[in-house]
This record gives structure tokens, C-alpha cells and sequence, in this order.
């Protein structure tokens, strides 16, 4: 890279200069990235414009297309942009112009479209042939003083012509109307707010210039999106991404229940959260619909006309509101987050992100500054006005020397400056005034103009010489842009609510999510799992792999949660619903869980959460687990046997009545209160029963009023009663006695 190569010679080598490939690419990709960042994506944090936007709006200014005009095509604008300021397609400037005028794009639009400008559900607006367009309000306070030398001037992309380098911006556009752009290697993503708050906030902060982000949010809760929803972030969230520019909010869709009568009803959605396009997201639900995700809905209409009206049907009448539209809030666009990155161009030249109370400074700044500029250039124009008002009255004072000079001399004007020791511009402004100007009224309302200007100009004079009047005039005009979007104008009202998400069951929820299908779960001796439709009660016609067996199988619905507890004391969970089908064999359970090569599968039940187990090694140790206890939300699993080989977990029995009885390998049975064994979440267990030698055989929990009950190999019941068991009646981890008569040689208690 670092070395130069020469192009081979022959011809004309006279033009031709060997270049450093890396060099030449740094230095021309940093040259694109600034160009990018600089002036097309980034938003100004003055007037909240990027380049292209700015563009349009001081163009329609310089067409005349004022609030109060007549509209003008589209295409007329875009053609004026593209040839004076904007040397890009005609297409993107049209999409840009576009976008300003969409009220469910912008919260405060700056262009007054007429005609098609597109919809919330994405369609395209018409072509710019078709499309008129002007100024509004808004537009109208962003270039308020532009032509009083407010902001700096530069020239046109073919210097023909000169562009602001940014609007004086009496309105709080950054925030107002948001942006979201992506440059090289930075982005902006910044949502809309209430100007009314806006102005509240920096109003607070002229009084109050080092009030902290906590303060402002106290004035400023949030955003306020053109489409409404409902914001459900905690107040600290959302402090928290003012206070470092970056973050984000969590916006739902608004909803209510519609009464049908009869105890049925229907859900109806009246807002949607911003840019989430309304066609896209019921096609989204119906696919789901089809797909059988929502169980618990029949079918969804759109009925929106002027306003959004999406209709929801519940699949019956029992089904509750706010199970379902948790379940729908969770799969589809009815609930998004709208990224918070304040990164803007702090003084129009720094990309940084800034935190909310820095941009409203910077935003008070500029405006203080634009103040100074149009009282400067007022003061200017004044005394140029005092100069010839001044040169007007010594004319008035000897008309009639004024009259002879001019109708005698050659070359009245230096004989008048010599007489009268006037300027150019006051000798100018009397040999141009006109006959008629010279009645006797003339002069006394140039006196009374005279005086009116002095005074203005002390009072300009004054304003430029103390920052506390600069800043009194700034809080005046903000206050009138709060008047004008105030909160009781159906423009300036709160259009986003906030709201904390409803404590609904998760559980609950999930289930909610899972069309509820009766299977039946097998697994296989070397741990191959599947889940046949419907409830199967002959297992015997299962087909397993050469050399495989069953392991176990029961009845579970798709909604249920599938618990499966290994040899190694380890429990994984698996959704009834996420199970291959029943076709072929299945698949190994180790693809799906992390199961260790030298664990095999125990057992695998359906979870009840009410229910205990009672878990035991080979080597007779063994606690109460709770079931809830047994859930794994993770591949890995949940660790709650400790058991090191040879020792395995071996048995784990569901816990009921108030006893325990023992087998062990040496035929020797123990029972004792079920109150001996503690209850845990994970551990090595205590001992059920002492062995000399060998392990356990069998565990069961029973009720001791009812009595021992086991089945021998012939399927004959024994049952043995409280008085018959005192013999084997012991406490804990003592060796028991030889069972009894009649029990199974298999030293199990189901022979």
C-alpha cells in the first residue's frame, strides 16, 4: 500500500502523476463523510434544519408564497430549489418537500400542501405536476428577520446567488418537529415534542440558565408524536435519555373496549405510534392470524376513514382485553420504540450528541444572538433615516436659498455642502425631493419622524447594552410563539399521552400467544423427543430407531411447559409448543437443551407450578423441591440436584400426604414423616435411608391414614394400614427392615 506504483510508460506520460492509493482514499472518503454529515443529515440545532429543508422553506420565502398567497405547483418549487440552491435530483427534493407537509410526519408542518401529499398507511403522494404547496405559520416565525441581516449569508453552490447558512428560527423546530437522519459513521434520531412545553422549558431556562435536565422534564414529560399513541417509559427512563441524548421510547397504540351488548365487545385502535405504517401493520396481525399466533383473536377490519379506526375481534366473549392486547402489543408494530439520539450540529460546524437542556441553550443563544443582529441593523437603517431627516429640516429651514441654488447654480450640490456643511446622502436626498413635498405639513411630520426615531434608537442603544433587556425581548417573543401554539389551540394540544404499562400476567400472556392443541409428548430411551397431535392412549404402536425404546410418554396441551429433569440433577424446560412434530422420529434432545454426553433423561412431565417433588440420588440423599423451582428459562438449564458420578439422580416422585416409604437395593423398607425431609431450590439432599451396601430402590409419598398402598408383578393391590406399618415406622436415614410379605421382587412399589 505504502509503496508507489507506476504506470507502465508509452504516450503521452507528460499529465500523468503517480498517487498513493491509501492516501488518496482516506483524504477523498473524509471529504464525502464531512459532506454528509455536514450538509445533508445532520439537523442544524439552530433552526432544526438540514440543508435540503432549509432550502425549500427560504425559497418558497423568496417565491412570495406567504400563508396568506395563493399556492404554487410543486413543481415549480422543487424547480427553483434544484437550479438556485439544491444541485440534486428534482425526486429527493419533492420526497423532502413532501415529507414537510404530512401531518402524520410532522408535528408542526412548515408547508401547506394541497392535494395528495401521501397517507399513514405509505402510499406515495402524487407528482409534483399535480401538487400545490406554500408557507405556513411556522415557516413564516423560522424566517422571521431574515432579511434583517439576522443569520449569515453565503454563496449558492455556482455563486450566482447567496443562501442563509441557518434560519433565524423564532420557533423551536429541532425539538418541535424532530429529525432522524444517517451520515458516515453517526446518525440522528430525534422524536417530536410539544411546543407549548418547548417554549415553558426554555422560558424556565432564561430565568434559570443552570436548571438541570430533571427540572426541564418537569416542564417537557416527553415526546409529543403527530400520530398520538400512549408512552409507557418510566419517568426516570426518560429523564435518563434526555440527560445523555441517547435512548428511547416505548409508544402504544391508544385502544379502548366498544360495548356490542350481550357481554360481547370488540376492541377499537384510534392511534397507532409514529411512522408505523397502518396498511403494513393489519397485514402484519392478519398473517399472524392465519399463522394461528394469536389465539385469542377472530379477526381484525380496518374501518379508519379521516381517523384511524382498526377494529380487533375477540375470539370469544370471555377473553380479557388486556391479556390480548399484551399478546398483540408484544408480536407486532402495535407497540415500537422510537430511538432518542440527539446528535446535531452544535454552533452549525460540531456533530455531537447533546443533552436536551444544551440544545435549548444553544436554541437561546442563536435566538439572542438573531436580537442583536436585527437591533444592529435597525440601529443601522435608523440613523441612515436621522442623517437625511436631518439634511431635510436644514432644506425646510432656507427653502427658499435652496430653490435660487438649484435653479441658478451649474452644480448645486457641492455649493450646498460648502453653505450648509451637509453630506452626499442629505444633498442627494434634497435634490431628489419631490415638488409636492414642500408643504408646510411636510416638515412638521419630519420633525415628529425625527424625534420618534431618536427615541427608538435610545431604546435600541439601551436593549444592545444590557443582557438582561436582550433576554427580557427573547422571553417576550417566545411567549408569543406560545400564544400561537398554545396548548388550547387544536394545534398546540398534547397529542401523545403517557401511561405505565398494565401489570398483566406473564404467564398469562405467553399462553395467550400459543394456539392450545392437546399432543402427545414421547421421548425415547436415547433422548429423541417429539410431540404427536392429539392425546394417543396406546403407546405400543410407537416406532423408535434400531436399538431404542420408550422412555416415556404423556398427554400435554401446545400451551403447556414440558419440565425434563436428567441423571445429572439438571432441569430443562421446553414450550409444548416449540416440540418437533410426531412425523419420523423426532429430534435428539441435545440439539435443543445443553445436555451433558454423559446425562441421560430422567423423567418428563407436564409443570404444574402448585405442585413439590421429591428428587433422590442412588445414593439415598434427597429434598423437596418446588416445581416452580424446577423452570429453566435458558438451553443451559437449571443446576438442582449436585451430584458427582457414579452418583446420579435417580428418582423424583410428585410429593403428597404426610409420609415417606423407602425401598432400598438390599430390600429393606423405611418409612418415616414427610416433615424430616427439608424443602430447597438446589442442593445435595440429606439422607432418606442408610445403606451398608448398594443404593435405593423406590420412594413413595403417601397419606398415612390411607395406608401403603403397592401393586405386585401380578397386578394384585397390597395395602398396609398405620398399625401394620409400626414396625417400619423410624425416623430418617435409619436402615429400615425387610419389606414385607407380598411386596414386588422388583423392590419397586408398582411391581
Amino acid at each position: 500500500m505504502g509503496q508507489e506504483i507506476l504506470p507502465p510508460s508509452g504516450g503521452d506520460d507528460d499529465n500523468i502523476q503517480p498517487v498513493d492509493l491509501k492516501a488518496a482514499l482516506e483524504q477523498r472518503y473524509l471529504a464525502y463523510a464531512l459532506s454528509t454529515i455536514m450538509h445533508r443529515a445532520l439537523p442544524d440545532v439552530r433552526d432544526g434544519l438540514k440543508p435540503v429543508h432549509r432550502r425549500i422553506v427560504y425559497a418558497m420565502n423568496e417565491m412570495g408564497l406567504r400563508p396568506t398567497s395563493a399556492f404554487r405547483k410543486c413543481a415549480k418549487i422543487v424547480g427553483e430549489v434544484m437550479g438556485n440552491y439544491h444541485p440534486h435530483g428534482d425526486q429527493s427534493i419533492y420526497d423532502a418537500l413532501a415529507r414537510l407537509a404530512q401531518d402524520f410526519s410532522q408535528r408542526y408542518t412548515l408547508v401547506n400542501g394541497q392535494g395528495n401529499f401521501g397517507n399513514i398507511d405509505g402510499d406515495s403522494p402524487a407528482a409534483m405536476r399535480y401538487t400545490e404547496s406554500k408557507m405556513t405559520a411556522v415557516s413564516e416565525l423560522l424566517l422571521e428577520g431574515i432579511d434583517q441581516d439576522a443569520v449569515d449569508f453565503r454563496d449558492t453552490y455556482d455563486e450566482s446567488n447567496s443562501e442563509p447558512v441557518v434560519l433565524p428560527g423564532a420557533f423551536p423546530n429541532l425539538l418541535a418537529n424532530g429529525s432522524s437522519g444517517i451520515a458516515v459513521g453517526m446518525a440522528t434520531s430525534i422524536p417530536s415534542h410539544n411546543a407549548h412545553e418547548l417554549c415553558d422549558a426554555a422560558l424556565h431556562l432564561i430565568k434559570h440558565p443552570d436548571a438541570t435536565v430533571e427540572k426541564l422534564v418537569e416542564f417537557i414529560p416527553g415526546p409529543d408524536f403527530p400520530t398520538g399513541g400512549i408512552i409507557i417509559d418510566s419517568r426516570d427512563s426518560i429523564i435518563e435519555s434526555y440527560r445523555t441524548g441517547r435512548g428511547g421510547f416505548r409508544v402504544r397504540a391508544k385502544w379502548q373496549t366498544e360495548d356490542l351488548g350481550r357481554g360481547g365487545y370488540q376492541i377499537v385502535i384510534t392511534e397507532i405510534p409514529f411512522q408505523v405504517q397502518k396498511s403494513r401493520l393489519i397485514e402484519k396481525i392478519a398473517e399472524l392470524l392465519i399463522a394461528r399466533k394469536l389465539p385469542l383473536l377472530e379477526d381484525i377490519r380496518d374501518e379508519s376513514a379521516e381517523d384511524i379506526r382498526v377494529v380487533l375481534v375477540p375470539k370469544t366473549r370471555s377473553v380479557d382485553p388486556t391479556i390480548l392486547m399484551e399478546s398483540m402489543f408484544k408480536l407486532t408494530e402495535l407497540e415500537s420504540r422510537f430511538p432518542l439520539n440527539m446528535n446535531v450540529l452544535s454552533m452549525g460546524r460540531i456533530p455531537r450528541v447533546m443533552a436536551l437542556n444544551e440544545v435549548l441553550k444553544e436554541w437561546l443563544d442563536h435566538r439572542r444572538e438573531v436580537l442583536q443582529r436585527r437591533s444592529r441593523f435597525r440601529l443601522a437603517a435608523i440613523d441612515r433615516r436621522l442623517e437625511i431627516l436631518g439634511g431635510l429640516l436644514i432644506a425646510y429651514l432656507n427653502i427658499d436659498e435652496v430653490i435660487r441654488i438649484i435653479r441658478e447654480e451649474d452644480e448645486p450640490k457641492p455649493v450646498m455642502v460648502a453653505r450648509w456643511d451637509l453630506t452626499d446622502n442629505q444633498v442627494e436626498a434634497i435634490l431628489n425631493m419631490r415638488l409636492r413635498s414642500l408643504r408646510k405639513l411636510e416638515e412638521f411630520e419630519i420633525r415628529k419622524e425625527f424625534d420618534e426615531l431618536t427615541r427608538e434608537k435610545g431604546e435600541i442603544e439601551a436593549l444592545l447594552a444590557s443582557d438582561d433587556k436582550q433576554w427580557q425581548t427573547v422571553a417576550w417573543e417566545i411567549g408569543e410563539v406560545k400564544k400561537k401554539f398554545a396548548k388550547a389551540t387544536e394545534v398546540g394540544r398534547r397529542r401523545t399521552q403517557f401511561a405505565d404499562a398494565p401489570e398483566a400476567d406473564e404467564e398469562a400472556i405467553q399462553q395467550a400467544m400459543i394456539e392450545k392443541e392437546p399432543i402427545t409428548v414421547v421421548i425415547s430411551e436415547k433422548g429423541w423427543i417429539r410431540a404427536l397431535k392429539g392425546h394417543i392412549a396406546d403407546t405400543a404402536t410407537l416406532t423408535f430407531k434400531e436399538g431404542d425404546g420408550l422412555k416415556v410418554a404423556f398427554p400435554a396441551q401446545t400451551t403447556d411447559k414440558i419440565l425434563i429433569v436428567t441423571t445429572g440433577g439438571k432441569a430443562f424446560t421446553l414450550g409444548g409448543d416449540k416440540l418437533p412434530g410426531g412425523r419420523g422420529h423426532g429430534e435428539p434432545l441435545r440439539i435443543m437443551v445443553d445436555m451433558d454426553n454423559d446425562q441421560a433423561v430422567l423423567t418428563a412431565f407436564v409443570h404444574d407450578p402448585s405442585r413439590k417433588q421429591l428428587i433422590v440420588s442412588t445414593a439415598g440423599n434427597g429434598f423437596v423441591v418446588p416445581e416452580a423451582e424446577l423452570v429453566a428459562n435458558t438451553r443451559k438449564g437449571k443446576q438442582i440436584m449436585n451430584v458427582a458420578l457414579p452418583e446420579e439422580t435417580q428418582l423424583l416422585v410428585p410429593v403428597g400426604g404426610d409420609h415417606v416409604a423407602v425401598v432400598g437395593e438390599n430390600r429393606k423398607l423405611l418409612v418415616f414423616p414427610l416433615a424430616q425431609v427439608p424443602e430447597m431450590s438446589r442442593g445435595k439432599g440429606v439422607r432418606l435411608q442408610r445403606y451398608k451396601d448398594g443404593g435405593i430402590s423406590d420412594v413413595r409419598c403417601f397419606a398415612i391414614a390411607d395406608g401403603l398402598i403397592w401393586e405386585d408383578s401380578a397386578g394384585r393391590t397390597f395395602t398396609k394400614n398405620k398399625d401394620e406399618l409400626a414396625e417400619w415406622l423410624a425416623d430418617r436415614a435409619t436402615a429400615g427392615r425387610t419389606v414385607p410379605k407380598g411386596f414386588p421382587r422388583s423392590g419397586k412399589f408398582a411391581g
